[in-house]
């Protein structure tokens, strides 16, 4: 499992469901279902999605987890 995919599977079980963080993301569950499967066959969220979620999970799961080709965290950045 790659860190996005737990980071994707973390946004969900703290809001408790696909449905409850799709609703709080902005987007539809189909949406969040579709990022989760991308993610677990090594795609990315898209940044929207990312930032929603973060925003959704009170940055428990941030947008530079989810995408830190976009978000470097302070210490990845050379």
């Amino acid at each position: 499992m790659n860190d996005a995919q737990n980071h994707v599977k973390t946004a969900i079980r703290l809001l408790g469901s696909e449905a409850r963080l799709a609703a709080a993301s902005g987007v539809s569950q189909v949406s969040i279902n579709k990022a989760k499967r991308r993610v677990a066959n090594g795609g990315r969220v898209s940044a929207e999605l990312a930032v929603a979620i973060e925003k959704a999970t009170n940055q428990a799961v941030t947008r530079s987890q989810l995408r830190p080709d976009l978000w470097p965290e302070a210490g990845d950045a050379a």
